[in-house]
């Protein structure tokens, strides 16, 4: 079994904002890869977390959208993993990452946090940093060249990352979605060490 997880905060307020890319990865998978009649989401209150469990060429795979909010995230994660018994290698995150160039994607196994709280929670909650990542770049702040909003709106790491997708961002910002959503299937379908040489940016 697969336990796939997207980070993100729950509420509308929090929908399109950077900091969900996770959710909406794991959204965007399931509209591509699943019949309609499998799309709903069901709040799970025992695990804190929406849950979709599809079946995935004989394998059991879990959707997750935990609802902790992103600093307490690994509160659902290891809910999910006592009750279903899945070992931390089998749990792959999917977060936004600010030192990636928006559009860029890194897959990878274990490591530091660089500071992502949602990631620092699971890392504390399972005691291990031996899980998958799939980091989805979405710039950072200081990087002028690279967005189009106004420098003033901007007040830091914190404001930004809660902050939606504006101007041409949110064009790559769709093909972000589309391609981590691609990069899970092709995991599944062939293994992550095919997905990293396939996706990783270079």
């Amino acid at each position: 079994m697969k336990l796939i997880v997207g980070l993100g905060n729950p509420g509308e307020k929090y929908g399109k904002t950077r900091h969900n890319v996770g959710f909406m990865v794991v959204e965007q998978f399931l509209k591509d890869f699943e019949p309609v009649e499998k799309t709903s989401w069901v709040d799970e209150k025992k695990f804190k977390a929406d849950l979709v469990e599809i079946d995935w060429n004989g394998e059991k795979v879990l959707l997750v959208k935990p609802k902790t909010y992103m600093n307490n995230s690994g509160m659902a994660v290891k809910l999910l993993t006592t009750y279903y018994k899945i070992p931390a290698t089998d749990v792959w995150v999917i977060h936004d990452e600010v030192d990636l160039p928006l559009g860029s994607m890194k897959i990878r196994f274990g490591g530091a946090s660089a500071g992502h709280r949602g990631v620092t929670s699971i890392m504390e909650t399972l005691t291990t940093d031996k899980f998958w990542r799939f980091r989805l770049g979405i710039g950072h702040p200081r990087n002028k060249s690279e967005h189009s909003y106004p420098k003033f709106n901007i007040k830091g790491v914190d404001d930004y990352v809660l902050g939606g997708f504006t101007g041409p961002d949110r064009g790559k910002a769709r093909e972000l979605v589309k391609r981590g959503a691609k990069a899970l299937a092709v995991a599944l379908d062939e293994g992550l060490d095919h997905a990293m040489n396939r996706f990783n940016a270079k």
